[in-house]
Protein backbone atom coordinates (compact mmCIF):
# COMPACT_ATOMS: atom_id res chain seq x y z
CA UNK A 1 0.00 0.00 0.00
CA UNK A 2 1.32 3.53 -0.85
CA UNK A 3 2.13 6.12 1.80
CA UNK A 4 -0.91 8.32 1.06
CA UNK A 5 -3.34 5.40 1.41
CA UNK A 6 -1.63 4.23 4.60
CA UNK A 7 -1.91 7.72 6.11
CA UNK A 8 -5.58 8.02 5.18
CA UNK A 9 -6.44 4.62 6.62
CA UNK A 10 -4.50 5.40 9.80
CA UNK A 11 -5.86 8.92 10.41
CA UNK A 12 -9.12 8.77 8.49
CA UNK A 13 -11.35 11.75 7.81
CA UNK A 14 -9.35 14.11 10.03
CA UNK A 15 -6.38 14.01 7.66
CA UNK A 16 -8.59 14.81 4.66
CA UNK A 17 -10.26 17.65 6.59
CA UNK A 18 -6.91 19.14 7.61
CA UNK A 19 -5.64 18.87 4.04
CA UNK A 20 -8.71 20.69 2.72
CA UNK A 21 -8.52 23.38 5.41
CA UNK A 22 -4.87 24.21 4.73
CA UNK A 23 -5.34 24.17 0.97
CA UNK A 24 -8.37 26.46 1.11
CA UNK A 25 -6.53 28.85 3.43
CA UNK A 26 -4.02 29.32 0.60
CA UNK A 27 -1.20 26.88 1.24
CA UNK A 28 0.13 25.18 -1.92
CA UNK A 29 -1.06 21.76 -0.78
CA UNK A 30 -3.21 19.83 -3.30
CA UNK A 31 -6.43 18.54 -1.75
CA UNK A 32 -8.18 16.97 -4.73
CA UNK A 33 -5.81 13.96 -5.01
CA UNK A 34 -6.32 13.24 -1.31
CA UNK A 35 -10.11 13.34 -1.68
CA UNK A 36 -9.98 11.12 -4.77
CA UNK A 37 -7.92 8.53 -2.91
CA UNK A 38 -10.27 8.83 0.08
CA UNK A 39 -13.21 8.13 -2.23
CA UNK A 40 -11.48 5.05 -3.61
CA UNK A 41 -10.75 3.79 -0.08
CA UNK A 42 -14.34 4.49 0.99
CA UNK A 43 -15.54 2.36 -1.92
CA UNK A 44 -13.60 -0.53 -0.41
CA UNK A 45 -15.07 0.14 3.07
CA UNK A 46 -11.70 1.21 4.43
CA UNK A 47 -12.89 4.74 5.22
CA UNK A 48 -16.25 6.22 6.20
CA UNK A 49 -17.56 8.11 3.17
CA UNK A 50 -20.05 10.23 5.22
CA UNK A 51 -17.37 11.08 7.77
CA UNK A 52 -14.80 12.14 5.18
CA UNK A 53 -17.39 14.12 3.19
CA UNK A 54 -18.73 15.95 6.26
CA UNK A 55 -15.33 16.94 7.65
CA UNK A 56 -14.00 18.01 4.25
CA UNK A 57 -17.06 20.20 3.60
CA UNK A 58 -16.86 21.79 7.05
CA UNK A 59 -13.12 22.43 6.66
CA UNK A 60 -13.72 24.15 3.33
CA UNK A 61 -16.50 26.34 4.74
CA UNK A 62 -14.37 27.32 7.78
CA UNK A 63 -11.52 28.42 5.49
CA UNK A 64 -13.95 30.33 3.27
CA UNK A 65 -15.36 32.11 6.32
CA UNK A 66 -11.87 33.21 7.38
CA UNK A 67 -11.30 34.81 3.97
CA UNK A 68 -14.84 36.22 3.90
CA UNK A 69 -14.32 38.09 7.17
CA UNK A 70 -10.89 39.25 6.01
CA UNK A 71 -12.49 40.70 2.89
CA UNK A 72 -15.25 42.25 4.97
CA UNK A 73 -12.69 43.85 7.29
CA UNK A 74 -9.95 44.89 4.87
CA UNK A 75 -11.77 45.08 1.54
CA UNK A 76 -9.83 45.14 -1.70
CA UNK A 77 -6.48 45.08 0.11
CA UNK A 78 -6.95 41.37 0.84
CA UNK A 79 -7.80 40.60 -2.78
CA UNK A 80 -4.81 42.47 -4.10
CA UNK A 81 -2.54 40.71 -1.60
CA UNK A 82 -3.77 37.30 -2.74
CA UNK A 83 -3.35 38.28 -6.38
CA UNK A 84 0.19 39.55 -5.80
CA UNK A 85 1.32 36.16 -4.47
CA UNK A 86 -0.48 34.17 -7.16
CA UNK A 87 1.17 32.90 -10.33
CA UNK A 88 -1.05 35.19 -12.43
CA UNK A 89 -1.16 38.49 -10.51
CA UNK A 90 -1.46 40.54 -13.69
CA UNK A 91 -4.95 39.22 -14.47
CA UNK A 92 -6.14 38.03 -11.06
CA UNK A 93 -8.07 41.12 -9.95
CA UNK A 94 -9.61 41.81 -13.35
CA UNK A 95 -10.75 38.21 -13.91
CA UNK A 96 -12.14 37.92 -10.39
CA UNK A 97 -14.13 41.14 -10.80
CA UNK A 98 -15.38 39.97 -14.18
CA UNK A 99 -16.66 36.66 -12.82
CA UNK A 100 -18.44 38.35 -9.91
CA UNK A 101 -19.89 41.01 -12.17
CA UNK A 102 -21.49 38.37 -14.40
CA UNK A 103 -22.59 35.70 -11.92
CA UNK A 104 -22.69 37.19 -8.39
CA UNK A 105 -23.97 34.59 -5.89
CA UNK A 106 -23.49 31.66 -8.24
CA UNK A 107 -19.83 32.54 -8.83
CA UNK A 108 -19.18 31.49 -5.21
CA UNK A 109 -21.03 28.20 -5.79
CA UNK A 110 -18.78 27.22 -8.70
CA UNK A 111 -15.63 28.92 -7.40
CA UNK A 112 -13.93 25.65 -6.40
CA UNK A 113 -13.98 24.53 -10.03
CA UNK A 114 -12.39 27.69 -11.49
CA UNK A 115 -8.56 27.66 -11.34
CA UNK A 116 -7.23 30.56 -9.28
CA UNK A 117 -10.70 31.68 -8.19
CA UNK A 118 -11.37 29.42 -5.18
CA UNK A 119 -9.21 31.42 -2.75
CA UNK A 120 -10.12 34.91 -3.98
CA UNK A 121 -13.90 34.38 -4.19
CA UNK A 122 -14.61 34.48 -0.41
CA UNK A 123 -12.71 37.73 0.30
CA UNK A 124 -14.29 39.29 -2.78
CA UNK A 125 -17.74 38.34 -1.45
CA UNK A 126 -16.85 39.91 1.91
CA UNK A 127 -15.46 43.06 0.31
CA UNK A 128 -18.67 43.49 -1.69
CA UNK A 129 -20.87 43.08 1.42
CA UNK A 130 -22.49 39.82 0.36
CA UNK A 131 -24.89 38.89 3.16
CA UNK A 132 -23.57 36.23 5.52
CA UNK A 133 -26.54 33.81 5.11
CA UNK A 134 -26.22 34.00 1.33
CA UNK A 135 -22.48 33.47 1.51
CA UNK A 136 -22.82 30.49 3.84
CA UNK A 137 -25.37 28.91 1.50
CA UNK A 138 -23.07 29.41 -1.47
CA UNK A 139 -20.01 28.20 0.47
CA UNK A 140 -21.73 24.99 1.62
CA UNK A 141 -23.06 24.32 -1.88
CA UNK A 142 -19.63 24.93 -3.42
CA UNK A 143 -17.84 22.70 -0.89
CA UNK A 144 -20.40 19.91 -1.25
CA UNK A 145 -20.12 19.92 -5.04
CA UNK A 146 -16.32 20.05 -4.94
CA UNK A 147 -15.81 17.36 -2.31
CA UNK A 148 -18.58 15.19 -3.73
CA UNK A 149 -17.14 15.37 -7.23
CA UNK A 150 -13.62 14.45 -6.11
CA UNK A 151 -14.71 11.62 -3.82
CA UNK A 152 -17.22 10.41 -6.41
CA UNK A 153 -14.47 10.23 -9.02
CA UNK A 154 -12.35 8.18 -6.62
CA UNK A 155 -15.31 5.88 -5.88
CA UNK A 156 -16.13 5.30 -9.56
CA UNK A 157 -12.54 4.86 -10.69
CA UNK A 158 -11.23 3.05 -7.62
CA UNK A 159 -9.55 0.36 -9.74
CA UNK A 160 -7.70 2.92 -11.85
CA UNK A 161 -6.77 4.95 -8.74
CA UNK A 162 -5.29 1.85 -7.15
CA UNK A 163 -3.31 1.18 -10.32
CA UNK A 164 -1.95 4.72 -10.51
CA UNK A 165 -0.95 4.68 -6.85
CA UNK A 166 0.78 1.33 -7.28
CA UNK A 167 2.71 2.66 -10.31
CA UNK A 168 3.72 5.82 -8.44
CA UNK A 169 4.91 3.73 -5.51
CA UNK A 170 7.07 1.61 -7.80
CA UNK A 171 8.31 4.59 -9.85
CA UNK A 172 8.53 7.34 -7.27
CA UNK A 173 11.47 9.16 -8.86
CA UNK A 174 9.95 9.15 -12.34
CA UNK A 175 6.53 10.31 -11.08
CA UNK A 176 8.12 13.14 -9.09
CA UNK A 177 10.18 14.14 -12.12
CA UNK A 178 7.11 14.34 -14.38
CA UNK A 179 5.14 16.41 -11.88
CA UNK A 180 8.12 18.69 -11.26
CA UNK A 181 8.72 19.22 -14.98
CA UNK A 182 5.09 20.14 -15.64
CA UNK A 183 5.09 22.59 -12.73
CA UNK A 184 8.36 24.16 -13.91
CA UNK A 185 7.00 24.65 -17.44
CA UNK A 186 3.84 26.29 -16.07
CA UNK A 187 5.80 28.68 -13.83
CA UNK A 188 8.19 29.60 -16.67
CA UNK A 189 5.33 30.36 -19.05
CA UNK A 190 3.68 32.65 -16.47
CA UNK A 191 7.00 34.38 -15.77
CA UNK A 192 7.59 34.98 -19.48
CA UNK A 193 4.11 36.45 -19.90
CA UNK A 194 4.70 38.86 -17.03
CA UNK A 195 8.15 39.87 -18.37
CA UNK A 196 6.74 40.56 -21.84
CA UNK A 197 3.97 42.77 -20.44
CA UNK A 198 6.38 44.61 -18.15
CA UNK A 199 9.00 45.53 -20.75
CA UNK A 200 6.52 46.60 -23.42
CA UNK A 201 5.47 49.90 -21.88
CA UNK A 202 7.71 50.17 -18.80
CA UNK A 203 9.76 52.99 -20.31
CA UNK A 204 6.66 55.09 -21.03
CA UNK A 205 5.23 55.07 -17.51
CA UNK A 206 4.36 58.39 -15.93
CA UNK A 207 4.87 59.15 -12.25
CA UNK A 208 2.28 60.52 -9.86
CA UNK A 209 4.15 63.83 -9.60
CA UNK A 210 4.28 64.19 -13.38
CA UNK A 211 0.58 63.47 -13.67
CA UNK A 212 -0.25 65.98 -10.93
CA UNK A 213 1.70 68.69 -12.76
CA UNK A 214 0.06 67.85 -16.07
CA UNK A 215 -3.45 67.95 -14.59
CA UNK A 216 -2.72 71.44 -13.26
CA UNK A 217 -1.37 72.60 -16.63
CA UNK A 218 -3.08 74.23 -19.59
CA UNK A 219 -3.33 70.96 -21.57
CA UNK A 220 -4.27 68.22 -19.11
CA UNK A 221 -3.98 64.63 -20.33
CA UNK A 222 -6.90 62.41 -21.24
CA UNK A 223 -7.19 60.41 -18.01
CA UNK A 224 -8.66 56.89 -18.06
CA UNK A 225 -9.53 54.68 -15.09
CA UNK A 226 -9.23 51.09 -16.34
CA UNK A 227 -11.38 48.66 -14.39
CA UNK A 228 -14.60 46.69 -14.34
CA UNK A 229 -17.91 48.35 -13.47
CA UNK A 230 -17.77 46.39 -10.23
CA UNK A 231 -14.43 48.00 -9.38
CA UNK A 232 -15.61 51.47 -10.36
CA UNK A 233 -18.64 51.07 -8.06
CA UNK A 234 -16.52 50.11 -5.04
CA UNK A 235 -13.32 52.11 -5.07
CA UNK A 236 -12.35 55.77 -5.44
CA UNK A 237 -11.07 57.30 -8.67
CA UNK A 238 -8.94 60.27 -9.71
CA UNK A 239 -11.17 63.31 -10.40
CA UNK A 240 -11.89 63.80 -14.08
CA UNK A 241 -11.03 60.25 -15.15
CA UNK A 242 -13.07 58.46 -17.80
CA UNK A 243 -14.20 55.06 -16.49
CA UNK A 244 -13.63 52.23 -18.95
CA UNK A 245 -13.34 48.47 -18.78
CA UNK A 246 -10.25 46.98 -20.41
CA UNK A 247 -12.42 45.37 -23.11
CA UNK A 248 -13.75 48.84 -24.04
CA UNK A 249 -10.33 50.31 -24.74
CA UNK A 250 -10.08 48.78 -28.20
CA UNK A 251 -13.74 49.19 -29.20
CA UNK A 252 -13.77 52.87 -28.19
CA UNK A 253 -10.24 53.74 -29.31
CA UNK A 254 -11.67 56.14 -31.91
CA UNK A 255 -12.86 58.36 -29.04
CA UNK A 256 -9.34 58.93 -27.69
CA UNK A 257 -7.55 62.19 -28.56
CA UNK A 258 -4.48 61.97 -30.74
CA UNK A 259 -3.13 65.44 -29.92
CA UNK A 260 -2.34 64.99 -26.20
CA UNK A 261 -1.13 62.49 -23.68
CA UNK A 262 -3.37 59.64 -22.60
CA UNK A 263 -2.75 58.49 -19.04
CA UNK A 264 -4.20 55.18 -17.94
CA UNK A 265 -4.32 53.83 -14.40
CA UNK A 266 -5.86 50.93 -12.50
CA UNK A 267 -5.96 49.46 -9.00
CA UNK A 268 -4.25 46.18 -9.78
CA UNK A 269 -0.84 44.53 -9.17
CA UNK A 270 1.93 45.82 -11.45
CA UNK A 271 -0.46 48.27 -13.15
CA UNK A 272 -1.37 45.25 -15.28
CA UNK A 273 -4.65 46.48 -16.77
CA UNK A 274 -3.25 49.97 -17.43
CA UNK A 275 -0.20 48.48 -19.16
CA UNK A 276 -2.37 46.21 -21.27
CA UNK A 277 -4.57 49.17 -22.20
CA UNK A 278 -1.45 51.13 -23.23
CA UNK A 279 -0.39 48.18 -25.39
CA UNK A 280 -3.74 48.22 -27.15
CA UNK A 281 -3.61 51.97 -27.78
CA UNK A 282 0.01 51.83 -28.95
CA UNK A 283 -1.03 49.22 -31.52
CA UNK A 284 -3.79 51.58 -32.69
CA UNK A 285 -1.28 54.39 -33.22
CA UNK A 286 -1.65 56.30 -29.94
CA UNK A 287 2.03 56.60 -29.07
CA UNK A 288 1.36 59.04 -26.23
CA UNK A 289 -0.58 56.49 -24.18
CA UNK A 290 1.17 56.08 -20.81
CA UNK A 291 0.34 53.94 -17.74
CA UNK A 292 0.54 55.55 -14.30
CA UNK A 293 3.38 54.06 -12.24
CA UNK A 294 1.94 52.54 -9.06
CA UNK A 295 -1.60 53.08 -10.25
CA UNK A 296 -4.38 54.33 -7.99
CA UNK A 297 -2.57 53.16 -4.86
CA UNK A 298 0.40 55.42 -5.60
CA UNK A 299 -1.91 58.37 -6.25
CA UNK A 300 -3.72 57.85 -2.92
CA UNK A 301 -0.44 57.31 -1.05
CA UNK A 302 0.80 60.68 -2.29
CA UNK A 303 -2.09 62.38 -0.46
CA UNK A 304 -3.80 63.68 -3.58
CA UNK A 305 -7.56 64.11 -3.93
CA UNK A 306 -9.79 61.25 -5.05
CA UNK A 307 -13.51 60.96 -5.70
CA UNK A 308 -15.37 58.31 -3.75
CA UNK A 309 -17.60 55.81 -5.53
CA UNK A 310 -21.29 56.50 -5.03
CA UNK A 311 -22.86 53.22 -6.14
CA UNK A 312 -23.59 50.50 -3.60
CA UNK A 313 -23.84 46.92 -4.78
CA UNK A 314 -24.96 44.11 -2.49
CA UNK A 315 -24.50 40.55 -3.73
CA UNK A 316 -27.52 38.42 -2.94
CA UNK A 317 -29.00 35.13 -4.06
CA UNK A 318 -31.35 36.85 -6.48
CA UNK A 319 -29.04 39.66 -7.57
CA UNK A 320 -25.87 39.70 -9.54
CA UNK A 321 -23.18 42.33 -9.14
CA UNK A 322 -23.72 45.30 -11.41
Amino acid sequence: MDALSESLVAHGAWLVGLNVLLQQLGLPIPAVPTMIVAGALAAGSRLSAPGVFTLAVLASVVADLVWYWAGRRYGYHVLKFLCRVSLSPDTCVRQTEGIFERYGFFSVVVSKFIPGFATVAPPMAGALDMRLPSFLGAAFASAALWVGTAMGAGWLFRTQVAGVLAWMTENTALAAGIVGALLAVYVLVKAWQRWRLTRFVAASRITVDELGSMLDGEEPPHLVDVGSKLAHDHRPRIPGAVLLDLEEIDTRAHEFPSDRDIVLYCACPNEASARRAAQILHARGFRRARPLAGGLDAWIASGRIVEQATATVVLDRHKRAA
